[in-house]
Order: structure tokens, then C-alpha cells, then sequence
């Protein structure tokens, strides 16, 4: 059950679904936080402006009022249980207050019961404060003790104590006081209780201050229930609560599904590569998806991939098989010489033995040079006299059936390993000398940015169509087949691939002589050849592609 598990956490499908998840949670998560914050900002702004509305409704008639003892007492307050209203002077005195309002908070005035008559002089002494509604345990309001002055502050007026000069005094805000009969432009918000008719909710009150017709500056509190907020407020929570587990296992199912649809090309991928491999049937391919996608290119790669493993092994094969045919001849020449001597030392054929040993030597040198070239081997980065070379080489052929010529422009110089390509030139001498009639001859020179090691000969030459095929191991024309006069056909692929690890090339064409030309390129050492500036009488430059006379 554990293994299950792990193997369920490890899978890409299972991964990919709880990623998706996580993110589609978290963003659901912020996305929820801020419709909620954004939905109960615009929802207080709301109750804000309907408060602010109840408010200006009373401070309108406050400021056309005709000041008496009854002025304040004959206000009329709206009757609606959700906007209680609070009128009180600047030293937070109450002048008025909604008539079912029993308790209130957040305001600064703390009474509901007026605490004096409204023609009373601001200067005079206060009366007895109000009353509070029933279980209230706040003090009533005291002119003197300023218990109240939270009131101004909340109203953005200064405390001004007795003074009824309204002409020199600003409020917190730097406002002046309204003049005579007008309004203030200025509201001010609040958050707070209040309990109406016996019923206590959360209100936004609004502050407006207003000057009545006596000069007198009072500030009106009006609330706006917020019910219908914290209501919103708690159905939009509930439900993004509820839904948002559905939500997510929506989300992560239709990933798990996708994900599932979209990696079964790559399950039908591991399944038939595993079959391959344990039936070792290289020439099977994998199922390519129809599709353009990262997986139909992944199964299209996959089959190229076999392609090249199959070649590789059929020529792999061919290889082995051929190395066998090719050893076994010698082999057996071998060991029927040694046998007829042995019955009759006067027949054995001595020199016929060495001959078969020399080729048996030679051909299981070339397979060990080929061996270490397919293993990647590369031959170092020395520098040595590539002219120095091709004649030393020559000189030592003494039993060439047709002296070679040479053509050698002197000090050239190549980089890499002096045996392997020495062991080029000789494979290479040693096919002209199977084909030539009569002329075989090397030469060395410079092509631009390369040095060229050419052997040329008078034979046939190579037909265009074979020119590639020849380079192939254990291939030799129809005319050339017999093992003693053609060779183990090794020599010619053991000199391209030697080439091709030096970074050159090796290609055959056609002779002026008429029969084939054999050139190796091979790139210049990094820093200037010593030849290159070549003999100012000769007219010899870097670019020169001819040839020594």
C-alpha cells in the first residue's frame, strides 16, 4: 500500500493535478479575500452615504429652525429603526436624540435623553445630564468635565468649551463653522452600536455639523444599519467556502484526465521499447502519434534512434562476419601448409607460409585500429613535417612493383598522430599500386586554409557510381576480388576514418592520368605554416594550389 502510494506521489499525472490544484486554490483563495474586502469596502461606503443622507435631512431642518425654549424639541427625526439620529452641541451636550434609541456607541455621545433645554446659554451652567436607556452604565454628559470630548474630536471640531464665538474658531480640519442657517460640507464617518425598539445591530454613522438660526453649531449624527453588509458579507463567505473544495476537485480531476490522455502516446512508447528490448528485434518501431506535438516528436526521435541502433549493429555484425571469412582463409592456407610439411618436409612451402602469416598480421592489425577508431579514440594535436613524412614513407617502399613519383612541396606541416596518417599514405600507395599501370605518383601541397596529401595513379580509375561505396570495410570491386591481389578491403575505410578523426577528408576522383586520384584534406595548424610565405622567386603564396616542379 505504501509502494502504491509513493508510486501515485512519483507519477508525472499526479504531480501535474496537485500542482494545478495548489494553484488554482491559492489564486481562488486570493481571489475570494479580495471580492469579500472589495464587497464589504463598497457596502460600507453605501450605508456610509445613507447615513450621510439621514444626516443633511435633519441638519436642513436644524437650519430652518426658528430659534425658542421648543425649537430642538419640535425637531422632527426620522421614525425608521434604521437610521438612528443624535443631535448634540460642540461640547457634545444631546439636544435631541431618535426616540426608540436606547443605547449608542461610537458617536462621542454616549446619552439619549437630552440633558438641558435647547435655549439654554451655551455659557450658563449645564443641567443634570440625561438619562441613559435602561442597563446603560454610561455617565450622563457633563459640560464642565468635558466627558464627551471624543464627540468634537469625532465631529472634527475642536473642543471650545463655553465660548460662543463662532467667527474665530476652526475645527480639527482647519474648517470654519458653518456659517448662519448653512451646512457643513464636511462629513465624518464612524463605526459603532447602537440598540433601537430593543434590538442592538452595528451601525455607520455620519457626522454633518449645521449652524441654526440663533448662531448656535450642532452636530448631527445619523447612522445606516450595516446589517445588510455583515448579511452579504457572510452569504459571499459561506458560499465560496462551500464551493471552493468542489471547485478544486473539478479542477484536479479534469487534470488528472487530460494529463492521463496526453501521456497514453508515451506509455505506448515505454511499453513497445520494452518489448524491444527483450525481444532484441531492433527492426520493430514505436507507434507515432498523429499529432505535431513534444510526444510525436519524442516517438519520431525514438525511431531514428533504432534506425541508427539497427544499422549500427547490422554493420556490426557484417563486421564480425566478414572479420571471420577474411581470417579464416589465411587460416586454413596456413595450417595446410604446415600439415603437408609435416607429412612430406620436402613440399613445405615456406615463403606461401610466411606470406599467410604476414597477411594474417596485417589484417589483425587494421581490425585493432578499427576497433580503437569506433571506440572514439582521437589522435593528439602534435605538429610535425608532413613533407618530412610523405618522403620517408616512400623512400622505405623498395618492393613497390612501380617506383612512386613524388611531388612535394617542402615544409608543409599537419597536426595529429604521424603514424595514423602515415599508415594513410601506405593504404593509400598500396591501392595504387594494385590498379597502376605504370605511373603511381604522391604529392603534397597547399589549398587555401588546408594541406593536401593526393596519390594519383594511371589504372582504370574508380566509376563515379562506386566513389563512396568503396570506403565501406571488406568492400572490393569486381575487379579487384582476389584476396591476394586485392586486399582484405580494410585499407581504404581505415583511411577515412582516420581522416574524419583528424577533422579532414578523404575523396576519389578522376586522374589527369586517367585513373583515380585519392586526396586527403586535412586543416593547417592553428599558427602559421613555416611555408607558407613560400620562396618570393618562385611565386609561391599561401593560396597556391600547385605543385612543386
Amino acid at each position: 500500500m505504501i509502494a502504491r502510494g509513493r508510486r501515485f506521489a512519483s507519477s508525472v499525472r499526479a504531480r501535474a493535478a496537485l500542482g494545478a490544484t495548489a494553484v488554482v486554490a491559492v489564486a481562488l483563495v486570493a481571489a475570494g479575500i479580495a471580492v469579500v474586502l472589495s464587497l464589504r469596502s463598497n457596502l460600507t461606503d453605501q450605508a456610509g452615504r445613507s447615513a450621510d443622507t439621514a444626516a443633511r435631512e435633519v441638519a436642513l431642518d436644524i437650519a430652518s429652525l426658528v430659534p425658542d425654549q421648543t425649537s430642538y424639541a419640535r425637531l422632527d427625526l426620522p421614525d425608521d429603526t434604521g437610521h438612528p439620529v443624535q443631535v448634540s452641541d460642540e461640547r457634545g451636550r444631546l439636544l435631541r436624540a431618535s426616540e426608540d434609541l436606547q443605547r449608542i456607541s461610537g458617536t462621542g455621545v454616549s446619552a439619549v435623553t437630552p440633558a438641558t433645554s435647547p435655549a439654554a446659554s451655551p455659557a450658563a451652567s449645564p443641567a443634570p445630564g440625561g438619562t441613559a436607556a435602561p442597563g446603560d452604565d454610561d455617565d450622563t454628559a457633563d459640560d464642565d468635565s468635558g466627558a464627551d470630548d471624543n464627540g468634537s474630536d469625532d465631529n472634527g471640531g475642536d473642543d471650545k468649551g463655553g465660548d460662543d464665538d463662532k467667527g474665530g474658531d476652526d475645527d480639527a480640519s482647519g474648517d470654519a463653522d458653518p456659517a448662519v442657517g448653512e451646512i457643513g460640507d464636511r462629513t465624518s464617518y464612524t463605526d459603532g452600536s447602537a440598540t433601537v425598539d430593543g434590538t442592538t445591530g452595528d451601525y455607520r454613522f455620519a457626522a454633518v455639523e449645521v449652524t441654526d438660526r440663533a448662531g448656535e453649531t450642532v452636530v448631527v449624527h445619523a447612522g445606516a444599519s450595516l446589517a445588510d453588509r455583515e448579511s452579504a458579507v457572510s452569504t459571499t463567505t459561506v458560499s465560496m467556502l462551500l464551493g471552493l473544495p468542489v471547485l478544486l476537485l473539478v479542477v484536479g480531476g479534469v487534470t488528472w484526465l487530460v494529463t492521463r490522455r496526453a501521456f497514453r502516446p508515451v506509455e505506448g512508447i515505454r511499453r513497445e521499447m520494452a518489448a524491444i528490448t527483450a525481444s532484441t528485434d531492433l527492426s520493430r518501431r514505436v507507434p507515432e502519434p498523429a499529432t505535431d506535438d513534444e510526444v510525436a516528436r519524442l516517438a519520431r526521435t525514438t525511431n531514428e534512434t533504432l534506425t541508427a541502433l539497427e544499422a549500427a549493429v547490422e554493420r556490426q555484425r557484417r563486421f564480425v562476419a566478414d572479420a571471420s571469412h577474411e581470417l579464416r582463409s589465411p587460416i586454413a592456407s596456413l595450417r595446410t601448409q604446415l600439415e603437408v610439411g609435416d607429412a612430406h618436409p620436402e613440399l613445405l612451402d615456406v615463403p606461401g607460409a610466411v606470406a599467410d602469416t604476414v597477411r594474417l598480421q596485417q589484417l589483425a592489425a587494421d581490425l585493432l585500429l578499427l576497433a580503437r577508431l569506433d571506440a572514439g579514440e582521437r589522435p593528439g594535436r602534435a605538429r610535425f613535417d608532413l613533407s618530412a613524412m610523405v618522403r620517408e614513407e616512400v623512400s622505405q617502399r623498395t618492393a613497390d612493383r612501380i617506383p612512386v613519383t613524388l611531388d612535394v612541396r617542402p615544409g608543409l606541416e599537419a597536426a595529429g598522430s604521424r603514424g595514423q596518417l602515415a599508415r594513410v599514405l601506405g593504404n593509400l600507395l598500396d591501392n595504387a599500386q594494385r590498379h597502376a599501370h605504370a605511373s603511381v605518383t604522391a604529392s603534397a601541397y597547399r589549398s587555401g586554409g588546408q594541406v593536401v596529401l593526393a596519390v594519383a595513379d594511371d589504372g582504370s580509375g574508380v566509376p563515379e557510381a562506386e566513389r563512396e561505396r568503396i570506403f565501406e570495410r571488406f568492400v572490393r570491386l569486381d575487379d579487384a576480388r582476389s584476396r591476394d591481389d586485392g586486399g582484405a578491403g580494410l585499407g581504404l575505410a581505415i583511411a577515412r576514418d582516420v581522416a574524419a578523426r583528424h577533422d579532414g577528408t578523404l575523396t576519389v576522383g578522376r586522374a589527369p592520368e586517367g585513373g583515380a586520384l585519392f586526396e586527403l584534406r586535412l586543416p593547417r595548424p592553428d599558427d602559421a605554416d613555416p611555408g607558407s610565405t613560400g620562396n618570393p622567386g618562385s611565386g609561391a603564396d599561401a593560396n597556391d594550389t600547385g605543385r612543386a616542379d
